[in-house]
């Protein structure tokens, strides 16, 4: 008798098997344990390994503050109940371990669904990446500063008594192999970005938000594919010195944090869980849709918005229900409008220190106002 797979839950006789007793993200928002999700994650798809190493063995900085912030105190009400696609997807996309892509309209939670994801797995801090019309590949992989370098070893120069350029002077070594000093401390001068500190190898996957890609240019979708694929990308101020320099201590994204680059490449062991966000205002290129998964997530309904208010705001009253039935009528006749409008309302209502009722009135007509005719004549 062939030996029963250990990831696909036992069948017992007379009972049908839980439908989400696969999910290891369960939509909580809340810490599960300090056990990691390495313990439960089974094994990536053949072509989906990656072999990394060095691996790190510091657990990656966390970052609870910005948890509650976003989604409420840990033992606080859920700020958002997951629909049973949204939770599919998201342990789909663990399972494969592959980028999600998160689209909807502005303000219903697509950039907290990674802070949700990290904070109940313990992952960690998210990795934000927040995308512009000038944002590279590059630029989420890595900067290197050599101006800033440059500047110091014209400063090492002057302490030692000898100015650049002066007669007599060595000739120009900008990769410092002639210079045991200015070779040693290359790595000060290189910081990894968000995307390579996610690619960072580890056993378990750090949470990246790729945050607002609408606004990205159009080939950097299809830059991000070899790096998506592979897993891995290169440091060439780091990998020409190879030999002189086989480990280079860099900075990272995480606050005070650095790494050791070995050979100038970065390979990942645990691929990232990477959450792109969209607000469905372009057509993403059919490249990058084939190597990802896509949850499209619809507007809050009353119970939706009501937990959101919950997790935030602790008094709750008769009130709170009548302002969101007004909102969502509202946003069914008056146009494009986000939670948090519903949010900043709520607070200011219910502050002690906040407007009378007869000004609340007036204000929610500023308050509640579309998002798609701010700024028009």
């Amino acid at each position: 008798m062939a030996d029963r797979d250990p990831h696909v839950p036992a069948q017992t006789d007379g009972a049908a098997a839980d439908p989400g007793a696969w999910r290891i993200y369960r939509g909580t928002a809340r810490p599960r344990g300090k056990e990691p999700v390495s313990r439960e994650l089974p094994p990536p798809p053949p072509w989906r390994r990656f072999t990394g190493a060095p691996l790190i063995s510091d657990p990656p900085p966390g970052d609870e503050d910005e948890f509650t912030r976003r989604l409420g105190p840990p033992d606080g009400p859920v700020v958002r109940k997951a629909s049973e696609q949204e939770l599919d997807l998201v342990n789909a996309a663990l399972f494969l371990r592959r980028p999600l892509i998160v689209a909807g309209p502005p303000g219903i939670g697509k950039s907290s669904l990674a802070h949700c994801i990290s904070r109940e797995l313990s992952l960690g801090r998210v990795l934000r990446w927040s995308i512009t019309s000038r944002s590279t590949l590059k630029e989420g992989l890595y900067a290197y500063d050599a101006i800033g370098r440059v500047q110091e070893a014209a400063t090492r120069g002057a302490l030692r008594g000898s100015e650049p350029g002066a007669a007599g002077d060595p000739a120009p070594d900008p990769d410092g192999l002639n210079n045991p000093d200015g070779l040693n401390n290359l790595g000060d001068y290189v910081q990894l970005g968000p995307l390579g500190t996610a690619l960072l190898p580890r056993k378990t996957p750090r949470v990246l938000l790729v945050d607002e890609f609408d606004k990205s240019d159009t080939d950097l979708a299809g830059d991000l594919l070899s790096v998506f694929e592979e897993g891995e990308f290169r440091i060439p101020e780091l990998a020409r010195v190879r030999s002189r320099l086989p480990d280079a201590e860099v900075h990272t994204d995480d606050p005070d944090g650095t790494a050791v680059i070995h050979h100038g490449a970065v390979r990942c062991a645990a691929f990232p869980v990477v959450v792109i966000t969209s607000n469905g205002e372009r057509t993403l290129p059919p490249a990058l849709l084939r190597r990802c998964l896509y949850l499209d997530l619809p507007a809050p309904d009353a119970g939706q918005l009501a937990a959101m208010l919950a997790a935030q705001l602790s008094q709750d009253d008769e009130g709170r229900t009548a302002m969101i039935r007004d909102f969502l009528s509202h946003a069914r006749t008056g146009g494009s409008l986000a939670a948090d409008q519903l949010l900043n309302s709520e607070f200011l209502r219910t502050t002690p220190a906040g407007p009378d009722e007869g000004s609340m009135s007036t204000l929610l007509h500023a308050l509640w106002r579309r998002l798609d005719e701010v700024g028009t004549g």
